[in-house]
Parts: C-alpha cells; sequence; structure tokens
C-alpha cells in the first residue's frame, strides 16, 4: 500500500511540531518522527481501526493525536491529524471540511 498524506494534513503536522517545540527544545522533532512512524504503520494496519464519520481514526502511539484516513484501492489517504484534547465538535467540523 502507498501512504499519501494531504495538503490539511500536513499543515496539522506542521502545527503540532510548532506547539511541541514551544513546550520544550526538540520535542516538536521527536512528535514528528513518532507520527510520521505511525502514518507509516498504516501500510500495513490501514482498514483495522474503527471508524468515525467516514474516516478511520488510527491513535499514535506516543502523543494525543489522531490520524483520520479513508483507504482507496491500495492508496491509504491521510485527511487529518488532530489533537485528540480538542473539543470534538471541531473535530467534527474538520472531518466534514476534508471530504
Amino acid at each position: 500500500m502507498t501512504t499519501r498524506v494531504l495538503r490539511k494534513a500536513r499543515e496539522d503536522l506542521r502545527l503540532g511540531i510548532q506547539f511541541y517545540n514551544r513546550q520544550q527544545k526538540g520535542l516538536g522533532n521527536y512528535f514528528y518522527d513518532t507520527l510520521i512512524s505511525d502514518i507509516e504503520s498504516l501500510q500495513i494496519y490501514a482498514g483495522i481501526h474503527p471508524k468515525i464519520n467516514e474516516y478511520y481514526r488510527a491513535l499514535s502511539k506516543r502523543f494525543p493525536y489522531s490520524m483520520y484516513y479513508k483507504v482507496d484501492g491500495d492508496i491509504v489517504k491521510v485527511y487529518a491529524i488532530l489533537d485528540d484534547r480538542s473539543n470534538p465538535e471541531l473535530i467534527k467540523s474538520r472531518l466534514e471540511k476534508s471530504k
């Protein structure tokens, strides 16, 4: 399988890096490496996660973030990478805009 991180999801990732770099020097890099590893694991585990609003939701192993994706044939498309601590209504709204 091939994984594609769409533009909005790349922006989500960038914002997460910025947030964690403000918390502690180098933590943003660790966040990035962790999330990339989680995204790469979708090549093996895509489609086994629970569905939320038409998207599969994969939890990050080390950070309170989720990756929302769809499987289109042999392509995994990551639409959003969102902080699980966000207001559920904001997450729902963001996912609706990603359709």
